[in-house]
């Protein structure tokens, strides 16, 4: 961007800004465009103006505490206390360690430079003497002592400053010194922390050199029982602490660790309000980031931490904290102003405290409003949410309604409260084009209109307007219709029932059912005739449209499904060139087994592996049908996937629903934070048409979502190699709630690196699609695409086996750009690994991804090439063989299978239904992983480190390893069989065995290819060959099992 453009931006957003001004949006726009001019007094600029309308993250006040303190004269009080005022600022809005720790630092550094001045200025008095700055070091170490895994680095800090001052105090002022000294050191011992151990020691070091000998014991004795609750507290934590660090201290983790510790029947008080204070800080960050559900997680946040400490009573600074940092939430701003009618009644409010601290409610209100954040000017403006409205102006009109009930509001109280209501409806109804389903205001104003104000006109007149605004809606039609009773329009309630029964409402069968109560109620036969007879005739056309627009929906379907069947070929209708009659049958996708060596052309080894055929009493073999091939199970065509279910949902409400599509294979309920969903897989794809036509119906009156789960799902390739789960959740979180993110295997081939995104609606899938090309890294763009089941082969690595070659026998000189330039000339390269150990020398091979597996074949005719004086070695990449070491000799010398063993570890406590492949990633963390292969069945894992120390390093580690809340455990792998993998049963025959491929790699390494001399071939004969049975040898199943 140009200067004459940023300039222009600038001045774009500063307009949009003047009226808006609590938009977080554009505040970091305009910190963006700030930082992209490269002007200081510019970014200074858009940095305050940010912290003066909103609570900011530390990242924001560094800066200014910066240049605040350079362009202060803190040689003075006066500009020390001026940068001590910033400081104090920042701090009240987030905890951030980065600020308190520099807050510190500056508190110590001016104590050392007043102090050490011979002259003391006039107007010091007693700021900055030692009583002075310990109460502000005290107070600043409280506001992070919350955090228990880091506190510990804040309260470091002051204790070295105290033993600081304790080791220069005068005779006469050491014993107060020690008394402060042991006062700290006791304090911290009673507060839940990590480092409680050295603290200990702190105390006992500090007891030898400054307590009698004699009371040594005793003291440590009383040390020991007052820290031994705080240990306890800890310790019940640590495993929380632990996988909040493992989720990368996502939002996701901290609403669970709340969750879990409101649970407790004994909240601790300490502990809940310092992980509150953490989760708003790291919402802060998160938002200013610019992730979508950073502000949501916010106003939740908050409203959790006003509920819990709301019995413990809080201070007006507290309140002004959370509508300053949430100030688009109406639930806090509602809390507020219930708080404040609280203190206004119980006159609390003017007990120590300032007049300036006291607000009344009407200025709360106005405040709220001034936001511009419960207000939409434009159509085109971004939708607001009607609940943040609704809640606003019912703590406001609930207020004004007991002041009048009490007798406490004044003569216009009765029309303030009507226009603060019916300002309220228009706000809602112009948030969003849905407004407010449960008419909550709309309710509250018809009740007063009836009951308090006696003005009952005044209730119809506004319900006959909801139920024009909201025309489709069934329930403000029969608010409108109770109210015309209750006031006894009984005529203009019939009326009203007879011209909308036929209206299009989104639930008639409700409307019927108020219409055919009232005759029974209030109406004559022939009235009650009449409606029975209406609502009869208007139910059957009813259903004739709704039976015509399922069938044109299932029409429609079924051409989609038959299009998308036309544009992908089954792979067993096409004809695969040198297949024989011995062949087997082919399959439309990739098995996931281990392959048995290849047959001969003449069909012996087939024969051979046969059970033997009883012969007919005519000698002839019988003539056996050949079995059908069984059908495989569809999940991805014959799933849909439910949304939107309300919370009391159940089995039986969704079997009702689909009960005429199909039979119903399996349903699975998943309960998320903020909805409930479930999975629908049935028999047959061809219910799945039928099913669809679901969507937009109602179960316990709650509109549902239906859709084919795959269109929801994406699947994601190429990103970085450092990309783990909470990455991939922080990237496209920002599109729309995620179900479930799926990972692959990496039993055979750990280089896979792909996934499986889930959403809870299709719109999100297709927004991520943005994604799709995008450079997350230099020259690595990610691939996103739709999970489309018959589009299988183009987002799956289910050919990746045919694409990738082994290259052997290279130099140590040869690099990438080497091996790029002599395999370029085949085809396009996607990726090319060259291996290396430890130290970063290349190991003699590599791996070679082509784009396609045409290209890659045509590779092979470098088998033999030269290069930096080495004929290297090029085959097809066998994932399969697991046996082989292919690095060498094993390391142990006591065979392959022994050195695998000697670098695998047993993981057990592994909760249910955990994916292979979110243990791959967590375990990388700790060590180097080679291969991991999960026992579901058993929740036990074998994980193959890359060598044994690694594996020594993991058996001995001391910290837990936390694993959605199971601390997993680790054993040696044993040798023989395991509960994983049962020993095969003894050999029936014996053998010499001898591996038909073992031609089938060329040797790497110096000199010329040979061709095979007498000896190779008798050798390559003698497998054909069935020998004479010998004990204790082993045979070709044998070996097979052993591979499998």
């Amino acid at each position: 961007m140009d200067e004459s453009a940023s300039l222009d931006a600038l001045a774009d957003t500063l307009t949009r800004l003047s009226t808006n001004s609590y938009s977080v949006d554009l505040h970091v726009q305009h910190i963006r465009i700030a930082k992209s001019m490269e002007d200081e007094d510019q970014l200074l600029v858009a940095l305050e103006m940010a912290t003066n309308y909103m609570a900011t993250p530390d990242d924001i006040w560094l800066p200014l505490i910066d240049a605040k303190t350079a362009a202060s004269d803190i040689n003075t009080p006066e500009g020390a206390l001026e940068v001590l005022g910033i400081y104090s600022k920042a701090e009240s809005d987030y905890m951030s360690f980065s600020i308190l720790q520099k807050h510190l630092e500056f508190l110590v550094d001016r104590h050392e430079y007043f102090s050490g001045l011979e002259v003391q200025p006039d107007n010091l008095g007693e700021l900055f003497s030692d009583k002075w700055i310990r109460e502000v070091m005290s107070t600043v170490v409280s506001k992070g002592a919350g955090h228990i895994s880091q506190s510990h680095v804040l309260w470091d800090q002051y204790y070295n400053w105290e033993l600081e001052i304790l080791e220069k105090a005068s005779t006469d002022e050491k014993p107060l010194s020690v008394n402060v000294v042991e006062e700290i050191l006791l304090a911290r011992l009673q507060q839940p922390h990590a480092n409680h151990q050295d603290t200990y020691q702190s105390y006992s070091s500090f007891t030898t050199a400054h307590k009698p000998a004699s009371e040594y014991e005793s003291l440590l004795i009383s040390a020991s029982k007052l820290r031994s609750r705080a240990i306890k507290a800890y310790e019940k934590r640590e495993a929380s602490e632990m996988a909040l660090t493992a989720a990368g201290h996502s939002l996701d983790a901290y609403a669970t660790y709340i969750a879990a510790e409101r649970r407790r029947k004994d909240p601790d008080y300490f502990i809940l309000c310092g992980l509150y204070e953490r989760s708003l800080a790291e919402a802060s960050r998160r938002q200013f980031s610019g992730d979508l559900g950073a502000e949501r997680a916010m106003q939740m946040f908050w409203v959790g931490y006003i509920d819990f400490v709301k019995s413990q009573g809080q201070g007006v600074k507290f309140w002004r904290r959370a509508t300053r940092s949430a100030p688009g939430s109406g639930e806090v701003w509602a809390r507020y102003i219930r708080f404040l009618e609280w203190e206004q009644e119980s006159g609390a409010s003017k007990d120590g405290m300032d007049a300036d601290d006291i607000e009344d409610i009407e200025s709360a209100y106005t405040r709220a409003l001034s936001t511009n954040l419960f207000t939409r000017d434009k159509r085109s403006d971004p939708e607001i949410d009607a609940d943040q409205i609704v809640s606003l102006v019912l703590a406001r009109a609930g207020a004004e309604k007991r002041a009048v009930e009490g007798g406490r509001a004044d003569e216009d109280g009765l029309a303030t409260l009507i226009k603060v209501v019916e300002d309220g409806i228009a706000m809602v109804r112009q948030a969003s084009s849905s407004g407010d389903p449960r008419f909550r205001l709309e309710k509250f104003l018809s009740e007063f209109y009836l009951s308090l104000a006696d003005v009952p006109d005044a209730a119809v007149q506004l319900w006959t307007s909801t139920a024009a605004h909201y025309r489709s809606s069934w329930a403000a039609w029969v608010a409108y219709t109770d109210v015309l009773i209750r006031t006894d329009h009984h005529d203009l309630a019939r009326k009203t029932f007879q011209d909308t029964s036929t209206k299009n409402l989104d639930y008639p069968e409700a409307l019927w059912d108020a219409w055919h109560n009232f005759e029974h109620a209030h109406g004559s036969l022939s009235s009650l005739e009449e409606a029975i007879s209406k609502i009869t005739q208007t139910r059957a056309q009813l259903e004739t449209r709704r039976a015509r627009e399922a069938e044109k929906a299932y029409a429609a379907a079924a051409a989609q499904y038959a299009e998308q069947q036309a544009t992908s070929v089954s792979a067993v209708s096409v004809p695969v060139t040198g297949a024989t009659q011995d062949s087997a049958p082919v399959v439309s996708e990739a098995m996931d087994v281990d392959f048995s060596a290849p047959t001969d052309t003449k069909g012996k080894r087939r024969a051979e592996d046969e059970p033997p055929v009883a012969e007919t009493s005519g000698g002839k073999k019988p003539r056996l049908e050949t079995p059908p091939v069984p059908l495989k199970r569809d999940r991805e065509n014959s799933t849909v996937f439910v949304a939107d279910l309300p919370s009391e949902a159940t089995e039986a409400d969704l079997k009702a629903l689909f009960k005429d599509c199909g039979d119903i294979r399996d349903i699975k309920f998943t309960r998320m934070p903020e909805t409930l969903v479930a999975t629908v897989e049935f028999f047959d794809r061809d219910s799945v048409p039928a099913a669809l036509t679901k969507d937009k119906k109602r179960i316990h009156e709650t509109e549902i979502s239906v859709h084919l789960a795959w269109r929801s799902t994406l699947y994601v390739t190429n990103f970085p190699e450092k990309f783990d789960d909470t990455s991939i959740r922080d990237l496209f979180g920002q599109y729309g709630l995620i179900f479930d993110v799926r990972w692959p295997s990496k039993k055979f081939k750990a280089t896979r690196r792909f996934c499986y995104l889930q959403y809870t609606s299709p719109p999100s899938a297709e927004r991520a699609l943005e994604l799709h090309g995008r450079e997350l890294e230099p020259d690595r763009a990610i691939s996103v695409l739709i999970s489309n089941p018959e589009r299988k082969k183009e987002r799956s690595d289910a050919d990746a086996n045919e694409r990738e070659l082994y290259v052997a026998g290279l130099s140590k000189f040869a690099t990438k750009e080497d091996l790029r330039k002599v395999f370029e000339t085949y085809g396009p390269i996607k990726e090319i690994r060259l291996a290396e150990d430890k130290s970063g020398q290349p190991k003699g091979f590599a791996f070679i991804d082509f784009e396609s597996e045409t290209d890659a074949r045509a590779a092979l005719a470098a088998n033999n090439y030269e290069l930096k004086n080495r004929r290297i070695a090029v085959t097809f990449t066998d994932t399969r063989v697991r046996a082989k070491n292919k690095e060498g000799t094993a390391e142990t010398g006591l065979g392959h299978r022994a050195d695998a063993r000697n670098r695998s570890v047993r993981v057990r406590n592994i909760p249910a239904g955990t994916q292979e492949g979110l243990l791959h990633q967590l375990l990388e963390k700790h060590s180097l992983v080679k291969r991991t292969e999960l026992f579901a069945a058993l929740n036990e894992a074998v994980i193959e480190l890359e060598n044994p120390a690694e594996a020594g390093k993991l058996l001995l580690r001391t910290e837990p390893i936390i694993l959605s809340g199971n601390v997993l455990q680790f054993s040696e792998e044993q040798a023989g069989p395991s509960r994983g993998h049962p020993a095969a049963p003894p050999p029936a025959t014996g053998g010499m065995f001898v591996p038909r491929a073992t031609g089938s790699r060329p040797r790497a390494g110096l000199g010329r290819a040979r061709k095979p001399g007498l000896g190779a071939t008798q050798a390559m004969s003698s497998s054909h060959v069935r020998l004479p049975e010998q004990k204790g040898k082993k045979g070709q199943d044998d070996f097979r099992k052993m591979l499998g």
